[in-house]
């Protein structure tokens, strides 16, 4: 994975396609690069002028496709699975390139900044740890401002909406999936479509979607405003982790459970599309904190889901999966702020997308293990470092010349790679976080490489 990076990449990419064998090894060696210094451009990870330069014909190269790297990854990730349910968590990332006027193909990922949408969705265990990439779809507009009204954009086909993206990565996310796996597809707010729902019931998929909209019932309710209105079904205590950006600490909170069962109408705007139901049977769930602490803002979620809830322990499970999505955003920071892709600089959007797709692989096997070390802490460090790597990594860490005779755990591992990158490991931290992951883990690839230099 992380360490043994050779070994990895020949693993990840063993199915490998491109029609040219000098261009896969090429390929598997970029990757083995970039893997062992994923903060660095192409330039610095290649070690040399030549070395950059052939990486980036390879990219240039029409036969090194994003289809051929995404295909053989799915198919590693298939072979490598064990769950029999896995979460299927989708959103979108905005990327900002914003001195890229020159650019080929580049327009923008809003109103005002330039670059471009990466619509992502990842793989997780039920448990929250990332095994792999299932689609990567890329987009960016090329005008500024859309000028229709907001009725005319909401009545026009799903197809020709940039929200059809959250249909398109169900269904490919699907068709890819491990074999006798049942997805629970995961989305935030932009995810409640109408539309999204109807394709869930076509397909037989299953999804819980954080709820946005107070849609109408067949009996003419507002169903959020009927949620409300009935008896808590139970409790459920949850760890709040801490937020960087708001300043709060990790905290433990009890939330009030409400379900119900209800048909939703087809909205009014959609009369007139084709194919679609006049009807839906949907769960809602509402998640409230209690005994809110002051000064801080009350949690409250609203979740649609198709998943049966015959008793409020099922509904509580609907949640524990939800409580999940917040992983894809922890990778998408890791794309930013440890492989630092808003700094890609490539001729062509086209370019960029390949090169985004092969750091996103790396960031996933990052998050694979900082998440292993905290759901399984006593897998040996071996099955991840190599033995000079874990070595290298205990007489690092503890400022000693002397290493244990046999592998510790992938606990302990992760604790000195986040020593090497600046983790105090106070009480009070909490488990290392990616940042101080990745800075460790390009410590450790330094150390060992002096280490073969001496």
């Amino acid at each position: 994975m992380v360490g043994k990076i050779k070994e990895w990449v020949a693993k990840e990419f063993e199915t490998l396609k491109m029609k040219s064998a000098r261009l896969e090894r090429r390929f598997k060696m970029v990757m083995s690069d970039l893997s062992e210094q994923p903060d660095k451009s192409i330039w610095l990870a290649s070690g040399s002028r030549t070395n950059a330069k052939a990486v980036y014909r390879m990219i240039g190269n029409p036969k090194c496709t994003k289809e051929s790297i995404l295909r053989a990854h799915r198919e590693t990730v298939r072979e490598r699975n064990e769950e029999k349910i896995l979460l299927a968590i989708q959103d979108t990332m905005c990327v900002s390139y914003e001195g890229h006027t020159k650019t080929e193909g580049m327009g923008y990922s809003s109103e005002k900044t330039l670059g471009i949408n990466s619509h992502n969705c990842v793989l997780f265990t039920p448990m929250g740890v990332p095994i792999g990439m299932m689609e990567q779809r890329v987009s960016t507009r090329m005008e500024k401002k859309n000028e229709k009204s907001d009725h005319e954009k909401r009545s026009r086909p799903i197809k020709d909406k940039e929200s059809y993206r959250w249909l398109e990565t169900m269904k490919r996310a699907a068709t890819n999936a491990p074999e006798g796996v049942k997805l629970i597809h995961i989305c935030d707010r932009e995810g409640d479509i109408y539309e999204l729902y109807a394709l869930a019931e076509q397909t037989g998929e299953r999804f819980v979607i954080r709820a946005t909209h107070n849609r109408r019932s067949t009996e003419n309710t507002l169903i959020m405003d009927e949620l409300s209105k009935s008896a808590v079904a139970g409790k459920v205590k949850v760890v709040i982790p801490e937020n960087h950006k708001t300043k709060s600490k990790e905290r433990e909170a009890v939330f009030s459970v409400r379900y119900k069962s209800f048909y939703v109408k087809k909205p009014k705007f959609l009369v007139r599309a084709r194919g679609l139901p006049p009807s839906l049977r949907l769960n809602l769930i509402s998640v409230t904190e209690d005994d809110v602490p002051e000064g801080v803002e009350t949690i409250e979620w609203l979740l649609m889901t198709n998943l049966e809830l015959d008793t409020v322990e099922d509904a509580i499970q609907a949640i524990d999966y939800y409580r999940q999505r917040w992983k894809i955003e922890r990778f998408h920071f890791v794309l930013k702020s440890g492989c630092e892709i808003e700094k890609i600089q490539q001729r062509s959007v086209d370019a960029i997308e390949l090169v985004l797709l092969m750091y996103s692989i790396i960031a996933i096997h990052i998050m694979m293990l900082t998440y292993i070390a905290r759901t399984a802490p006593d897998t040996p460090c071996s099955l991840i470092f190599s033995d000079d790597e874990w070595k290298t990594l205990y007489r690092a860490a503890n400022l000693t010349r002397q290493a244990p005779n046999i592998p510790y755990s992938i606990a302990d591992a992760v604790r000195f790679v986040a020593k090497l990158g600046g983790f105090a490991g106070s009480p009070s931290d909490g488990p290392p976080g990616l940042k101080v992951i990745w800075l460790g883990l390009n410590a450790l690839f330094i150390l060992n490489a002096y280490r073969e230099w001496i």
